[in-house]
């Protein structure tokens, strides 16, 4: 998952591409699971949040005689998802703009919808943009109320920063709840799955977990503070996260993530 601007913030977001795939083998689990959930032989198939390839490339692998095309918002990401996948064609976009031309055998999108506002709407027009038999599968982080986020929207909220920082936590999209995709699903799907999974990742200490968010959801936080500042934060930060994941006799810490997964067909 990639956008170029994941909150609405005035302020310009330019991701660290090196930071973010850091932790690809940790990162690219879901989309490792959701594929092969995965039935039939696409044709067509577009990958929604590609981020740097790395979800393009397993679907790909999962489907080789299929037209797979990437999407995402980043110009960054995009240009080192065309590096490490060449063959393919990957296109800057926003999400919530998007329309194919044709209809779409494979709608796939890993740790990415959470970014796009009204899935009310969105999701059933995803749904039809799809081809007769066609799958929608998406994957998404299910962790606004784990200490992590918590922590972020706390730390933003009292500091000198938070006449900047608070409107970028009230902007941050909240997934809906489970039942909620069903009812919009539904009606216009064979049949639809939804799952839960808590992915645990044991990480070296704190300072790893603070790489993974400084790779994705705390750019934008960091992006209205001057340097002094993003350094005061990430301190206060880095004493809550060492209260909320204790290091084990290892060393290591325990990092949970939920994640919803959302596996559609359409009739056909």
């Amino acid at each position: 998952m990639s956008n170029e601007m994941p909150f609405a913030t005035e302020t310009p977001v330019s991701w660290d591409v090196d930071l973010f795939l850091r932790f690809e083998t940790e990162r690219s689990r879901p989309a490792r699971d959701l594929l092969i959930r995965i039935e039939g032989a696409p044709q067509r198939a577009f990958d929604l949040g590609c981020g740097p390839g790395t979800s393009t490339r397993l679907i790909v692998e999962r489907f080789p005689a299929a037209e797979v095309i990437g999407l995402d918002s980043s110009t960054e990401m995009i240009e080192e998802a065309r590096r490490r996948v060449p063959g393919v064609e990957f296109r800057r976009m926003d999400m919530s703009l998007w329309r194919p031309q044709k209809r779409v055998d494979l709608i796939f999108s890993d740790n990415t919808l959470q970014w796009v506002a009204d899935h009310r709407s969105l999701f059933p027009r995803l749904m039809n943009f799809l081809s007769p038999g066609g799958t929608l599968a998406v994957e998404m982080p299910d962790n606004h109320q784990e200490p992590s986020h918590v922590l972020m929207r706390l730390i933003a909220a009292d500091g000198p920063w938070a006449d900047r920082l608070v409107p970028v936590a009230k902007t941050r999209a909240v997934i809906s709840a489970f039942y909620e995709y069903y009812d919009w699903l539904r009606p216009l799907a064979r049949d639809v799955e939804l799952w839960r999974t808590t992915y645990i990742h044991p990480l070296s200490g704190v300072d790893a977990l603070i790489d993974w968010f400084r790779g994705s959801v705390l750019l934008p936080y960091l992006a209205p503070l001057s340097p002094a500042e993003s350094e005061a934060f990430l301190d206060r930060y880095r004493s809550g996260l060492e209260e909320a994941y204790p290091a084990e006799p290892d060393g290591r810490l325990l990092f949970l993530i939920p994640r919803l997964f959302i596996l559609a067909r359409k009739p056909g």
